[in-house]
């Protein structure tokens, strides 16, 4: 990993230690990733008099507190899963305004919980999460539903496992809710496959936070100048306790055009070894790619 502040150090540890643990917890680690972009203005956290210390400089007590307001507002009572969905719709994407469009795809900050609390605009897995923890708090039987290219919510007691009718509903379409004929066009326009029984499955919470990070990398990937963002990505990517090993290369390599070439040379070589066994052709290019990333001091 990089060289790391002592408050960016702190909070990667936290996220490490969160991502671990029995039941990680999704809306923590979402707001720790956000806070990699950096701090959020003082007021867009509470109002602040000249020279004071803002409190929660990256959002995450005042994005908590919003989270848990939303769902006081949900009507108390027990209700079926097509009600919680319906209710969900009404507050969130009808009273609260919470969606999305095309133009949120290019934006960084509708990858970060904090910035989507406040926007109330974002990409349809951040406005899922939105949903599901504001769901969740109020008692929901909630879970995300990682359809390709779409991320969607459902409703219902039903575990890890075949489900037959499941509620589902679109956050970034406002919480319009979606048929199993709706999921199957989204997934055929999406992938031109079939809607797979598989793909109906829940989404654990380091699932949604692997490919939360997948989509900042693949923001980062359209605009070179923005090393610095594709560089947080891949380093909290890797700090999940099950990440695809190739990440490794590519963090070396993000290393090497940030000007850090011995480190990026030395996780190249690393990274060969591990290969040599499997892939033994790449690991010779690896190693070739860290013999001329070397060079680069000359």
């Amino acid at each position: 990993m990089s060289a790391l502040d002592s408050g960016t150090a702190e909070r990667r540890r936290q996220f490490a230690e969160e991502a671990r643990s029995e039941r990680p917890d999704l809306a923590l680690l979402c707001l720790l990733l956000g806070a990699e972009a950096g701090p959020v203005g003082p007021a867009e956290v509470r109002p602040v008099t000249p020279g004071e210390a803002v409190p929660d400089p990256y959002g995450i007590d005042a994005a908590q507190i919003e989270l848990d307001r939303l769902a006081g507002l949900l009507p108390y009572g027990s209700r079926s899963p097509a009600a919680w969905a319906s209710a969900l719709a009404e507050l969130l994407g009808g009273r609260c305004g919470f969606g999305g469009s095309s133009v949120d795809y290019q934006r960084l900050d509708s990858s970060l919980l904090q910035q989507v609390l406040r926007r109330r605009r974002g990409l349809p897995i951040l406005l899922s999460v939105v949903w599901i923890e504001v769901a969740r708090r109020a008692g929901a039987p909630v879970y995300g539903v990682a359809l390709p290219g779409h991320f969607v919510v459902g409703f219902g007691d039903i575990g890890f496992g075949e489900r037959e009718h499941p509620v589902l509903a679109d956050p970034f379409a406002g919480g319009a809710p979606l048929t199993g004929q709706d999921a199957e066009l989204l997934v055929t326009g999406a992938t031109g496959a079939a809607l797979e029984p598989s793909m109906m499955t829940p989404a654990r919470p380091l699932e949604i936070v692997l490919r939360i990070l997948n989509n900042v990398r693949a923001w980062a990937a359209a605009r070179p100048e923005r090393t610095d963002v594709a560089l947080w990505a891949v380093e909290l990517s890797l700090l999940l306790p099950s990440h695809p090993a190739r990440l490794r290369f590519e963090h070396a390599q993000l290393l090497v055009q940030r000007g850090e070439f011995l480190r990026g040379a030395a996780e190249m070589e690393e990274y060969a070894e591990i290969l040599d066994g499997i892939e033994p052709t790449t690991a010779e290019n690896i190693r070739r790619k860290a013999h001329a990333a070397r060079a680069l001091l000359n």
